[in-house]
């Protein structure tokens, strides 16, 4: 895996191209210390990843990365701060797969920091990994259109949903977005995310995704009644339901993680039962399957996105391997059903 590296800083350059080295079947192909030479690289090279910094001279990485979509579709993983967090998220809306969280002390940086930079990486390498159908007789194709995806098991939509909970990680923010703007005026029912991302960007991702729908999106608080609008889980919190309110807590990480939809997902299962609606999307790993698996022992209905929508096909091909999906859909047909069932 040929990997190119932009960042303006000399030392930042180093920590990660010392990371890189360390991994297996990685090469770091070539530096750059701005956009430009980034552009002028990719031009001339077969690169198959664009580690690229937010801020630098010349040509920033958030121009930079409209000129790469422009062209092609090498994935590329920000490189940020908790001081460019809406340039951050403004560059995973344009197509940038990922980001990365710039350490705050580089003379001291975590395991925990280089375990989350090594996972990231590893999503990308994934993300062309195709799906083993274990058992096909437990997946069936109830139609070509789009509309019907995929039949995975014989439950069906209950005519009145009280709930719609929604889990995603890498590529998840796009996606997020894309459903977003295709929600009705209003909805009729509590709308609960959670999206893998650190502390401090989930406060400017919502209220992006607040700018894009009519429906009021806003971070959760702990102790907040639940209403009829969107609520996204901060960062380095666990959500879950309970007496009709919102509880965060920060129990260990589950899967690696903190936010975890797993949680959400049971939580809510044991509240709205049969009348909870559930979506996962694209990230890696297998967060969320224990939390479908509970919604479907209550009669509750699960839909996950397919391969072909997905940046990494990771936490849906984990859910349908272990045969707890409803349905699978692309990204389009998802945005629909959700605004049939909540509008």
């Amino acid at each position: 895996m040929n990997i190119l590296v932009v960042d303006d800083s000399a030392f930042m350059r180093k920590i990660i191209v010392d990371l890189l080295n360390e991994m297996p079947g990685i090469e770091v192909a070539a530096i750059a210390r701005n956009g430009k030479q980034a552009l002028e690289t990719l031009n001339s090279q077969k690169i198959d990843l664009v580690l690229m910094d937010v801020e630098m001279p010349v040509m920033g990485g958030l121009e930079a990365l409209k000129n790469i979509k422009k062209t092609t579709d090498t994935p590329v993983i920000m490189l940020s701060s908790l001081t460019n967090k809406e340039i951050t998220i403004e560059a995973l809306e344009l197509g940038a797969a990922d980001f990365v969280e710039k350490p705050v002390n580089l003379m001291a940086i975590q395991d925990e920091w280089i375990l989350d930079f090594h996972m990231k990486i590893k999503s990308v390498r994934t993300k062309s990994k195709p799906i083993l159908r274990t058992s096909e007789s437990n997946i069936r194709t109830i139609s070509t259109d789009a509309d019907a995806g995929e039949k995975v098991t014989g439950s069906q939509l209950a005519s009145h949903v009280r709930a719609l909970v929604i889990g995603a990680s890498t590529g998840g923010p796009r996606a997020l977005l894309t459903i977003i703007r295709s929600l009705p005026v209003a909805t009729k029912v509590p709308i609960f995310i959670v999206q893998h991302m650190p502390k401090g960007f989930t406060s400017s991702f919502a209220q992006r995704m607040n700018q894009e729908t009519n429906i009021p999106v806003c971070e959760a608080e702990d102790g907040m009644t639940i209403d009829r609008k969107v609520y996204l889980c901060p960062g380095d919190y666990h959500m879950t339901l309970k007496d009709g309110k919102i509880r965060l807590n920060q129990k260990p990480k589950l899967h690696g993680t903190r936010p975890a939809v797993d949680y959400l997902f049971t939580s809510a299962a044991q509240i709205y039962r049969r009348n909870l609606v559930a979506v996962l999307l694209t990230g890696m790993g297998k967060d969320g399957t224990v939390g479908m698996h509970d919604i479907q022992e209550n009669d509750g209905y699960t839909i996950a996105q397919n391969k072909e929508t997905c940046v990494v096909f990771g936490m849906p091909r984990n859910a349908i391997e272990n045969h707890v999906v409803n349905e699978v859909l692309d990204l389009d047909s998802i945005g629909r059903k959700i605004r049939q069932i909540v509008g």
